[in-house]
Parts: C-alpha cells; structure tokens; sequence
C-alpha cells in the first residue's frame, strides 16, 4: 500500500493536519462558547454533559482520528497492496457496523439505566432530577451516534491509508456547525428566554439533535471520497476469512477495549460529578480548553507518525524506530510542557475571556479556571502516553495498551475518590492526571523490554530540561499577569486578552530562549520548518 502512494513529508503531512484540525478546533470552541453563552452551567448543560457520555465516548473511541478504528486500519493497509484495500475495508466495515446497530437500539431503550448508572448523585436534588430527565431524551436523540462512530472512524482510517489527511481532519467542524445553528435558531425564537428554566428541556432536545446532525453529515462527507479513492463502498461484504481482517481486528478489538477501559476513568469522574450542581458542565469547559490544543498537536504529531511507526516494525528497523519515537516525545514536549505552564499560569484569563458572557459568569469562570489549571499539569503526559501507545499499536500489540489501561482504572477509582474527599471537583481531574502518568510510565518500561533496550538517558534528559525551562515560563508569564493588573484591571474583553497576550508572549519568550540553547535537533528542525512557511 504505501509503495502506491505519492510521497509526502512528514512536515508537509503535519501541515495538512495541524492547518484542517486547527479550523475544525476552532469551529468546536466556537460552539462550546455557544452552548456556554446560552445555558452557562445550568440544566441543559449538565444534562448533555451526561447524556453524551457514551454517544460522545464512542465518536471519540471509534470515530476520532488516533483512535482505535483509525489506528488499526492504518496500520494495516499501509502494509497491504491496495488492491486488498476495498474488500477489506467493506467487510470490516460491515461486521462493526452490524455491531454498533445492536449498540444504537440498546441505548434507545436502556437511557434510563445508563443515566442513573452514570450519574447516581441526580436524585438527592430537585436540580439533579430536571437534569436527569432532560438527559435521559438527549441520549434517546443522540444513540444513533455509536453507529456513525464507527463509519466514521474506519473512514479516517481509509482515507489516511489513501494518503488523504484534510478531510478526515476538517470534517468534525460539521457537527459544531450544526450545533451553533441549531443555538442561533433557538436564541432568535425565544430571544432573551432562552436561558429560563422552563425551555431548558427544549434546550437540551435542540442540542442533542444539532449534535446527532453534526455526525450524519461528518460520515456523509467521507463516503465520495473514499469511492474516488478505491478504498470501498457502501458494499455489505461477509468474507471474514479474507487476509488482512483478521489482523485489522487483533489490534482493532484489544485497542478498543484499551482505548475505552481509559473513558471508564471518565466513567468515575461523572458518577462523583453527579454530587456537586453544575461540576459536569464546569468539567466540560474546562476540558475542551485542554483538549484544543492536545487535539490539534495530537494530530500533527501522531497521525504523521502512525504510518512511519509501522513501517518500522520489523526488528531491522528498530534502531530508525527508536529515533521517530524519541522525535515524537521530544515534539510533543516542545509544545505540550510549555502550554501546560501557560495554562496552569493563566487559567483564569483564558476561562474569561472564552466564555465568559451571557448566562455564563464570573462565579462559573472561578469554577471552570480552577479545574483548567488541574488539567494543564497533565497536558504532556496525556500526549506523550498516546505517543507510545501508537508504538505498541504499529508493532501488532493491541494487548499491552489494554492491559495498561486495565491497571489504570484500579489507580483511578482510589485516587479518584481521595482526591474528590480532599479536593472536590478540582480533585477528579487531578486524579485523570495522576493516572495518565502512571500508564506513562509503565508503557516506556514495557516498550524497554519489547524494543530490547531504549536510550533512556537521550530522551529524558532533554524532557527534564524542556520541563525546567516551561516551568521558569509559566512563572515568568504569571509575574507578568500580576504586575500589569496591579496598575491597570483591563476587565473588559479587549483589556483582558491585551493582559494575556502579554503575559503569554514573556512567557513563551522565556521558554524559546531556554530552549535554544538546548541545541536539540527537534528544535532546529521545528524552527527550520517555520522560517520555510513564512518565506514563501
């Protein structure tokens, strides 16, 4: 398969993705500041937050890019002939498909179940019981998502095989553009009524059919584009004894599983939301917060990655294999360690001016800027585990990762529940943090054993050095911060983002002059690639 490929830089591949997952990501905040500027952290937004759960769980498990679906697909074709690309693809295409239909009819009926299994803390408030109801019709709406989830992850796959990238990262954009017009519609009927409690069950209906709308069309761009490639049709295909399915499913299965063991920490977290009004929605916003930025240099740095990963399994290989693993931590600890520090630094700017408007206020930005800063501790770490993750993926290990994974929910429903008894709200996400570094690490010391040996000295070094220098950063911009606002407040929006735009830009002065004198490869290669894109 990837001898019929046109070749393509790493660089030019990362710049497709990061450019289409930067407007997508864009698009997604835009619509999380909808759905803030309407319901805050009211009803209708803690509803969604548990009736997405598992709709959600599942685009993002099976249908996002780097997931499992995506990731086993690739690794696969990109070994095999493209003429064993569209058979392949249908049957697995119609053996998942079959499945996740069970799974749509099943979250139709048993919402009520799941709900209550999900978050028990909803009965012991008046609040907690209008949010159960409205949940309970948002997941009835949304259940046909688990089967999109699926199409629309074999379909980035494919389509990444086929050595297309744009597409398969713009397309999520669809689902928030039918979210903030399905808002704009409802805020233009009720006008300033919008956020009375009495339309918050129609409200939450609108969002969850705008959500479902989203993930129709992100599947139905997909479809032509695969069928110009050669990569399948809507075909049913009932071979499963043909090469290359059964290897697809050995990662597709144990990755699967893997990848959701880790959503049951989230799982954890929600069941002890449940006890605190309006903790879901606050760990929504503050998530997507992180979660934009992860996402997009997930993105540049993985999807890029995968294939070369796999083409580099054979033990031959393994010496070139070590060094794209270490290009992929060193990448991720260029960009992920600095923004953590700036995140952590400038948590309660960047919560204001994001959000900060309509039914969201000031007592709902403390909220949300407390669980950001929790979060940004853990931005490296959630990355630099899906780096290595990706390792065991391309070798044929789906297995490893599920173990690990396995693991992790023990850690996380201790530390978890201490940390909720000392922290509250901001104590759930420090325990996702606690356990992602712990999956960390016991991934590098499995992937010692399986690779034979790493250069464990060559890569930590220069990460512990990279950690020290966005550490110095994060202070430098908080200084910053402080000692504008001691002679200018700047509380409206334009005075607010002048503040954080300063602070930012000290601070990540401070990192890139740290840094430079680091003389990692990683870096003059990062920086040779900018100087490229701004001379042309």
């Amino acid at each position: 398969m990837s001898k019929s490929k046109s070749s393509r830089s790493l660089a030019g591949i990362a710049g497709i993705v990061g450019a289409a997952t930067l407007i997508s990501k864009v698009f997604g905040l835009v619509r999380t500041q909808a759905i803030a500027a309407v319901f805050g952290v009211g009803v209708a937004a803690d509803a969604f937050n548990y009736a997405y759960v598992i709709p959600g769980f599942l685009l993002v498990l099976l249908g996002g890019i780097n997931g499992p679906f995506h990731s086993a697909i690739v690794s696969v074709l990109a070994k095999r002939p493209k003429s064993e690309a569209a058979p392949l693809v249908e049957t697995v295409t119609t053996f998942v498909g079959g499945l996740l239909l069970l799974v749509t009819i099943a979250l139709i009926f048993l919402a009520p179940g799941i709900i209550d299994l999900v978050a028990p803390g909803l009965d012991t408030t008046t609040h907690g019981t209008e949010v159960r109801a409205i949940a309970i019709r948002q997941m009835q709406i949304m259940a046909p998502m688990a089967l999109l989830a699926g199409l629309i992850g074999i379909g980035f796959g494919t389509l990444n095989a086929a050595n297309q990238y744009w597409l398969p990262s713009v397309s999520p954009l669809f689902s928030s553009i039918t979210v903030i017009i399905g808002l704009g519609v409802l805020a233009l009927q009720l006008g300033e009524k919008v956020t009375s409690p009495q339309y918050a069950l129609l409200g939450g209906v609108v969002l969850a059919w705008g959500t479902l709308a989203g993930a129709i069309l992100q599947w139905l761009v997909q479809v032509p584009a695969q069928w110009r490639s050669g990569m399948g049709t809507l075909r049913l295909r009932f071979n499963f004894n043909q090469p290359g399915v059964s290897e697809v499913m050995k990662i597709m299965g144990p990755a699967t599983f893997s990848s959701g063991m880790t959503h049951i920490n989230l799982y954890v977290i929600l069941i002890l939301a449940s006890y605190i009004p309006q903790a879901a929605a606050a760990l929504q916003y503050a998530g997507l917060l992180v979660q934009t930025p992860l996402g997009i240099l997930s993105n540049v740095i993985l999807v890029p990655l995968l294939p070369i990963f796999s083409r580099l399994a054979d033990p031959a290989d393994w010496d070139e294999l070590k060094a794209r693993i270490r290009q992929g931590l060193l990448l991720t600890g260029i960009t992920m360690l600095p923004l953590g520090a700036l995140t952590i630094a400038l948590a309660v700017p960047i919560v204001r001016i994001v959000y900060e408007r309509g039914a969201f206020d000031r007592n709902a930005s403390q909220l949300v800027a407390s669980l950001l800063v929790v979060y940004g501790i853990g931005m490296f770490v959630y990355l630099g585990r899906d780096v290595l993750v990706r390792v065991f993926y391309a070798l044929g290990d789906g297995d490893t990762p599920f173990r690990v994974s396995a693991v992790s929910i023990f850690f996380n429903m201790i530390f978890a529940y201490l940390f909720f008894k000392i922290l509250g709200a901001p104590g759930l996400v420090l325990s996702t943090v606690v356990v992602n570094l712990i999956s960390m690490l016991l991934l590098f010391w499995l992937l010692d054993r399986k690779l034979h040996g790493l250069p464990w000295q060559e890569w930590f070094l220069p990460l512990a050095a990279l950690t020290g220098s966005s550490f110095l950063a994060g202070i430098a911009s908080w200084l910053t911060l402080w000692g504008i606002q001691q002679f200018w407040q700047g509380n409206g929006l334009l005075g607010q983002l002048l503040q954080l735009t300063l602070a930012g830009i000290v601070g990540l002065g401070i990192f890139a002059a740290i840094a430079m004198r680091m003389n990692l490869p990683e870096i003059d290669i990062f920086l040779s690639r900018i100087r490229q894109r701004f001379s042309r």
